[in-house]
């Protein structure tokens, strides 16, 4: 993910397919333990994407370079406690 617009797209992408799923559940083509197992990856991508485009907007305001900003563990992203 190079620039603010692929993460934007890459965050569209991972949206829909979280809809799609929904949909796959309500047809009854997948189980909801599928649904959930590949849910729950969807979810911490896209906190991963979300916080990826924040600390790049940061690294930006501040006169830092915003490609220096990487992709931080499931562990860091999703412990965050406020």
């Amino acid at each position: 993910m190079a620039d603010d617009v692929s993460i934007q797209h890459h965050i569209k992408s991972l949206i829909d397919e979280e809809h799609e799923l929904r949909s796959a559940l309500q047809a009854g083509s997948i189980s909801v333990d599928d649904e959930h197992a590949r849910l729950r990856s969807l979810e911490v991508e896209l906190d991963q994407c979300w916080d990826l485009l924040r600390q790049r907007r940061a690294k930006r305001e501040f006169g830092d370079d915003p490609d220096t900003a990487e992709v931080r563990s499931e562990r860091t992203v999703e412990g965050y406690t406020g």
